[in-house]
């Protein structure tokens, strides 16, 4: 199991994204968070056990709300993090 970080840039605040990756992440069993940044973008931090999950995952973050427009994802791992579900952070 790695822990991945996500940044999420386009048309993703104000339009519900992070409460779709939230609902669609947490029932596709993904633990982690998505949250809003200052600037604009959206970071998701999520547990991802192989190959399959990510792809799994960053498809939930490409298809976002309906009105949501994610233009670029940038992926990074991270020292490993165990969540216990996948939340929005504030």
């Amino acid at each position: 199991m790695k822990t991945y970080r996500f940044l999420i840039s386009g048309k993703v605040q104000g339009v519900s994204y992070r409460a779709y990756v939230s609902e669609n992440a947490r029932r596709a069993g993904f633990k982690g968070y998505v949250k809003n940044l200052p600037n604009g973008k959206v970071e998701a931090v999520a547990n991802i056990k192989d190959d399959e999950d990510l792809t799994k995952f960053l498809f939930i973050l490409e298809k976002g709300s309906p009105r949501s427009d994610v233009k670029n994802i940038n992926i990074e791992e991270l020292p490993y993090i165990d969540f216990k579900d996948f939340s929005i952070k504030y």
